[in-house]
Parts: structure tokens; C-alpha cells; sequence
């Protein structure tokens, strides 16, 4: 059995994310998930009572860790562009199987109930995007940034990011810090001269 000291549904929430990140959502099975764990179908029902209840799991456990890393990054006394600088290396610097999380939630989260769609969508609102948009409103209420409508200023943000969100663009090690500082640089000041 796979049972360590580091807890069996820690390791469940481990595996199961690599295989559906390899995979996605409708590629993989319960089965396979017990499979390479090396337990049986009714210990992994144990702890998650089905595939979507699983893969739940696993996107609130990021999105608790990015909640808990912008609220470090939100009670910094740096300027709201140095915070968003730090947003940016904190996402890329993270190995590809973390950063691969993102993508997955916004690639599979269509294959959800209406109701865990519902869900998911609330808390990446509240503990992810919702915490990005209120360090950009700040910065437009003070001045730093340009007036303009947050969500699109979010949506540009994780869209220049999004390319890092698959392992083929980096393997398994992170972003080079200098393509992250392009990445910041081109953020928050442009292509222009």
C-alpha cells in the first residue's frame, strides 16, 4: 500500500493531480488513479466519494496555496507594482506541475456539474482572482497603473502568463528568472519605447 505518515489522501491528491494534468479530466479513470497509487477503488472512495469530488480537491488545495501567497504578497508595504511583480515570480518560479494547475482548472473545469462549476468558480474568485484584481484596483485608485477595467487588466495579466502554464514551455524546472522579469517587465510596462 501507498499509506506514508504523510497521509494516504495527501498522497491521493498528489497523484491523482499529475495523472490529470497528464491526462485531463475525461482521459482518466478512478481506476487508473487506484492503480498507481497501488491501493484498492474502495480505499480511494474512502476519502473522495467520486471523480469530480477529487479533482475539486485537488484545485482547492492550489487555490488555498495562492490565496495564502497573495495575501503574503498583499501585506507587503511595496508599491501595487512590486506586488504584482512578486505575483508574477511567485506563479513562474513555481515547477511546471504547479503552474500545470491553472491550466487545468480553466481547461477542465467544463467537464463539471453545473453546481461544482458553480463552486469552483466562487472560491478561484475569492482566493485567486479576486485577490489579483483588488492589488491592480489599488493601484489605479492610487495612481500607479492606468485607469481601465480590472477584469480585462487580470485576463491580460494571466494571459501573457498562460503559455508557462504547460510544462512543454520549461519541462519540469521553472521559468528562467530572466524570462520572468521579461514577463513583469512586459506587464506592467509595455512593448513601447
Amino acid at each position: 500500500m501507498a499509506n506514508t505518515a504523510t497521509g494516504l489522501d495527501e498522497q491521493i491528491l498528489e497523484t491523482a493531480k499529475d495523472l490529470f494534468i497528464n491526462k485531463g479530466y475525461h482521459g482518466l479513470s478512478m481506476r487508473e488513479i487506484s492503480d498507481a497509487l497501488d491501493v484498492s477503488k474502495a480505499a480511494l472512495y474512502y476519502y473522495f466519494k467520486d471523480k469530480e469530488e477529487l479533482f475539486l480537491a485537488i484545485l482547492k488545495v492550489y487555490l488555498d496555496d495562492m490565496s495564502e501567497a497573495l495575501g503574503r504578497i498583499q501585506s507587503e508595504a511595496a508599491p501595487r507594482r512590486e506586488q504584482i511583480r512578486h505575483f508574477i515570480e511567485y506563479v513562474l518560479a513555481q515547477p511546471s506541475k504547479q503552474r500545470a494547475t491553472i491550466r487545468l482548472a480553466s481547461q477542465e473545469i467544463v467537464h463539471l456539474t453545473p453546481k461544482a462549476r458553480k463552486a469552483f468558480d466562487a472560491l478561484y474568485r475569492e482566493k485567486f482572482i479576486g485577490k489579483v484584481q483588488s492589488i491592480l484596483q489599488q493601484g489605479m485608485d492610487n495612481g500607479e497603473f492606468r485607469k481601465m477595467r480590472v477584469e480585462a487588466a487580470v485576463w491580460g495579466l494571466l494571459g501573457i502568463m498562460f503559455p508557462y502554464f504547460y510544462p512543454a514551455h520549461s519541462g519540469d524546472s521553472p521559468v528562467p528568472d530572466e524570462t520572468i522579469q521579461e514577463v513583469a517587465t512586459i506587464f506592467l510596462d509595455g512593448i513601447c519605447k
